[in-house]
């Protein structure tokens, strides 16, 4: 039995997706890629909760610990019982602009209207226990938005998703497990806790957080005329369509099968220091597109 089901065994041990059993034969396991560097990605998850409620924040964060995330902790440096003013900044940078569902005003809201904050941080990961250890981040998420949190942000990539949204990402997760579908389990831990597409026209448009499912970031170049008018939003989402392709194919297929098919190239990522938690050791796949 490898990392990989023994890893979904043990996320299944605990309070999880409705304890569906996975003894008999699972679906194709999600592929992941070899590592170019020593750094190994962890999740830092960022709550936020009403004014004075770091004290009860605190101990939902470690009822879910003891719960089922025993390889998280709750950070005590940077957490605070007050508002951060840089929050509603940051929030309004980092939500998904790709789900047309991804946050409502009421997400706005509560962010502004927030008075304590919280950071949780995942363990190290190496590439074959990212996709449990994401589900079991992605679970973290909804227990915490379930007992006093109403906000909730993914620092390791810088995304955020509103309550609704972060609630049907965690239905899509169990409902993967349920039917033993690891595939899709890794594709929604994508979506919940990967942003793209992110850069210009110029250098070209990526993924950040592809290494929180074991696998490169996508870099995705195009050729403009120099008198043509920068991307619209309708271009740039069939950019984030493309990266999300190339990511289901490395799923699915291999991370050298897939840049084969594609004649894409495989390097370091050069984007981020190495300590960095948006830093993808497993390299940066480019593609170079004609046009969008």
């Amino acid at each position: 039995m490898n990392s990989v089901r023994r890893g979904i065994l043990a996320l299944l041990g605990g309070f999880i997706l409705g304890k569906p059993s996975l003894s008999r034969a699972s679906s194709k396991q999600p592929a992941f890629a070899a590592s170019r560097s020593s750094y190994t990605p962890r999740h830092v998850l960022c709550f936020l909760g009403k004014e004075n409620s770091l004290a009860a924040l605190q101990q939902s964060a470690r009822a879910a610990i003891g719960l089922f995330a025993d390889d998280f902790t709750v950070d005590e440096k940077f957490s605070q019982d007050e508002a951060d003013d840089r929050m509603e900044r940051s929030f309004n940078v980092c939500w998904d602009r790709v789900d047309p569902n991804a946050y409502q005003d009421t997400d706005e809201d509560a962010v502004a209207a927030h008075g304590s904050v919280l950071y949780v941080l995942g363990p190290s990961m190496t590439a074959d226990i990212a996709v449990t250890t994401s589900a079991k981040a992605l679970m973290f998420v909804q227990y915490m938005l379930d007992h006093g949190a109403i906000a909730a942000k993914g620092e390791s990539a810088g995304v955020a998703h509103g309550v609704r949204r972060w609630k049907e990402l965690f239905e899509q997760a169990r409902s993967a497990v349920a039917s033993r579908d690891l595939l899709t389990l890794a594709r929604t831990c994508r979506l919940a806790f990967a942003r793209r597409p992110i850069g210009d026209d110029a250098e070209g448009m990526a993924s950040v957080g592809f290494h929180l499912i074991g696998l490169p970031d996508v870099l995705v170049t195009f050729v403009r005329r120099d008198d043509q008018k920068p991307s619209t939003n309708a271009e740039q989402l069939k950019i984030a369509a493309l990266i999300d392709d190339v990511a289901d194919e490395m799923t699915r297929e291999g991370v050298e099968e897939a840049l084969a098919d594609r004649h894409a190239a495989l390097a370091d990522d050069t984007r981020y220091e190495e300590d960095e938690y948006k830093f993808n050791p497993f390299g940066v796949v480019s593609i170079q597109e004609k046009s969008l």
